[in-house]
């Protein structure tokens, strides 16, 4: 959520960053990545020999990244266990982790500064009620960055359907068309691709 010129990514829209350092282990370049190219604070790390829970042996790092609005984000690593990889049977598309920025204008800040710091950056995309840009982290968590640019009377209109959309979705496994005004711009510029 965007709060005055602070976004949830914990920075001032004026604030520089610095570039991520490469090539280190994954929760050093996890927290690199969060803090100097997220601009997220680093809050904390819990390190043990056996899981509290379970009392299992089985050594891990966990960190957590504060994300604003008492929220964190956090990573585990086990090395004892195989490397984690995302669910082949879902397209990398679909999981995401979504930061609200605080407008169009720093939007395009972003992405120019991701690019430039070597981010392959998409977009942006226009959601038809925010604009967004989408990218990986080390871990390979893909991340979004949206501006939010719906009017009232447009989220309004998507609160009416929300209910109707999902049961006919669960019904038939087909995309409602209650909101198809969101992204009728993009299909109508694209019909094939």
């Amino acid at each position: 959520m965007a709060y005055g010129n602070k976004t949830l990514l914990g920075r001032s829209e004026d604030e520089p960053q610095t570039d991520p350092p490469r090539g280190l282990p994954l929760p050093r370049c996890t927290v690199n990545f969060y803090r100097d190219v997220v601009g997220m604070s680093f809050k904390l790390a819990i390190t043990e020999d056996r899981v509290p829970s379970t009392k299992a042996p089985d050594p891990y790092m966990h960190i957590f990244m504060d994300c604003g609005g008492g929220n964190v984000l956090a990573f585990f690593e086990l090395p004892s266990s195989p490397p984690m990889g995302r669910d082949l049977n879902t397209p990398e598309w679909v999981q995401h982790i979504a930061f609200e920025v605080s407008s169009l204008e720093f939007l395009m800040s972003e992405k120019a500064r991701l690019t430039g710091l070597g981010v392959d950056v998409l977009g942006p995309i226009d959601h038809g009620i925010f604009d967004s840009i989408y990218f990986f982290d080390p871990n390979g968590h893909r991340l979004k960055f949206a501006a939010n640019k719906g009017r009232d009377e447009e989220m309004g209109r998507l609160r009416e359907v929300a209910e109707d959309m999902v049961d006919e979705w669960s019904r038939t496994k087909k995309a409602p068309r209650h909101a198809a005004w969101l992204h009728q711009k993009i299909f109508d510029a694209n019909p094939e691709g």
